[in-house]
This record gives C-alpha cells, sequence and structure tokens, in this order.
C-alpha cells in the first residue's frame, strides 16, 4: 500500500504546486509509481502537467461528488511512473455541495483509497485554504509536507495551519504525521533568506527538512510548457534540489537505507 502525502499551506505563492509536481516526478524517475492529485479548484498541477482543465472530462471533483470511478479519470503524463489525477474549476462548488453530507470531512479519503494499493506515492496538491477540500485532504493522508518561502511573511499563518493538522488528528485521522517543513524559493544573495531558514530551523528544528528548494529560473518555466523540472531539464538546479528532497523522504520513509543512497 502505498503513502499518501498531502502538500498544505494557506497562503498562496509558496511553492506547493512545485513540490506536488517535481516531488512527484522525482520519485518517478526514482521508479516509485506516483501519482498527483490535483485538489486545487485553479487546476495549476494539471495544466502544469500539459492538460487543458477546461478540457477535462473527468477530475477529482466527479469522483467525489458523482461516484466516478478514480481509474476513469486518471491520466498519464510525459513523465513515465507518474500518474495525474485532474482538477478543474467546478472543485469550487464542491465545498458548498459538501457541507450538509455526513461524511463530508472523508470524501476524498474514499477515493483515494480505491487506488491506493495502485501507487508507492500519492501527493495531494492542495488549495491555498483551510476549507473543506483542503481537510478532506488532510484526512486522506498519512502525512503533510508544508511549503515555507524563504521570505518576510514566512512564519506567518503556519501557527493556524498547525492548529488545522491537529484538529485533524485528535477528529478525523489520528495517523497524521508532518512529513516536514519545507523552505522554498532560497536566494544564497539574500540576508533574508538566510535569517528565515534560521528562524525556521529555531522554531521547528527536526521538523525541517535538511534539503532547501532554491530559486531557480527552470523550475519557473517549466510549468508553461507543461512539463516537470525533471522533462525540462535534468541537470537544473531545481531538479537536483527536489531529487534530493526525494531521496531524503524516502531515507526518512525506510524506503531506501542512507547507506544505499551514498553508495547511488
Amino acid at each position: 500500500m502505498g503513502k499518501t502525502i498531502a502538500i498544505a499551506n494557506q497562503k498562496g505563492g509558496v511553492g506547493k504546486t512545485t513540490t506536488a509536481i517535481n516531488l512527484a516526478a522525482s520519485f518517478a524517475v526514482l521508479e516509485f509509481k506516483t501519482l498527483i492529485v490535483d485538489a486545487d479548484p485553479q487546476a495549476n498541477a494539471t495544466s502544469g502537467l500539459g492538460y487543458d482543465p477546461k478540457e477535462i472530462e473527468n477530475s477529482i471533483y466527479e469522483c467525489i461528488m458523482d461516484g466516478v470511478e478514480p481509474v476513469q479519470a486518471i491520466l498519464k503524463t510525459t513523465t513515465p511512473n507518474l500518474e495525474l489525477l485532474p482538477a478543474h474549476i467546478d472543485l469550487v462548488g464542491a465545498e458548498i455541495e459538501m457541507i450538509n453530507l455526513s461524511n463530508r470531512e472523508r470524501m476524498m479519503k474514499q477515493v483515494v483509497e480505491k487506488v491506493k494499493n495502485d501507487y508507492d506515492f500519492i501527493l495531494i496538491d492542495c488549495s491555498p485554504s483551510l476549507g473543506l477540500i483542503t481537510v478532506n485532504a488532510l484526512t486522506a493522508s498519512d502525512s503533510v509536507i508544508v511549503p515555507v518561502q524563504c521570505e518576510y511573511f514566512a512564519l506567518e499563518g503556519l501557527g493556524k495551519l498547525l492548529n488545522t493538522i491537529k484538529i485533524v488528528q485528535s477528529r478525523l485521522n489520528p495517523q497524521l504525521d508532518i512529513e516536514g517543513i519545507l523552505l522554498t524559493m532560497f536566494d544564497s544573495r539574500l540576508r533574508l533568506s538566510k535569517q528565515v531558514v534560521e528562524e525556521v530551523k529555531t522554531h521547528f528544528q527536526q521538523l525541517v527538512f535538511d534539503t532547501i528548494i532554491t530559486r531557480n529560473t527552470r523550475l519557473s518555466e517549466a510549468p508553461s510548457h507543461g512539463e516537470t523540472i525533471i522533462m525540462h531539464d535534468a541537470a537544473s538546479a531545481g531538479a537536483i534540489n527536489y531529487l534530493n528532497l526525494a531521496r531524503e523522504i524516502l531515507v526518512k520513509n525506510k524506503l531506501v537505507t542512507k547507506t544505499e543512497e551514498e553508495s547511488k
């Protein structure tokens, strides 16, 4: 049975979708079968993997609300071992439609569990909010990665997200773990970036990944080509960062040993 990881932060522009797409691609090229679930009505993970959200027939919305089987909605990508359960704008209405349902927090979990045995990793790209869809994603997940950008307001709102995670742990999903806090958009030329790294590591210590995602032009332009950074430019700093993050998670989850990793 695969591991399901939500990528969540209610702040926008912190690198959630970039992380979901490129971490998933990194797992895939390391030969772990991986699925991205696009749980954001903006559907950036869907477009970033080369699909037009307006042309999607079956998406996570139809799976949740209409009972469409996820295997009927899952799409192939240009990256081997990587597949996508897409989103489109209709997902905006799902929160309102679900509000009166008794199992409203567990509807995404029911969808994910139908395909969980088919993948080594399932990554859920959450929307920039703490609404019902994000709660669904956390309830469906084994752990959560929190991207935090290396900028002035980095810690703003992080307390609310961690509080939401605690509520989900206590009421809906006791097994939910924090996989780690991921520092993104690091610029080594800026003193502020270094200060944010120090501050986050002081506050959260072992929860912070060793891998830091640096600012990288190739990483920014890959989605406009509908490609992951691995397919767009495997030698770029962004690709190396996300491959290192994937390896760090694999070691942490004892899927490879540190000795095996060092030998590679």
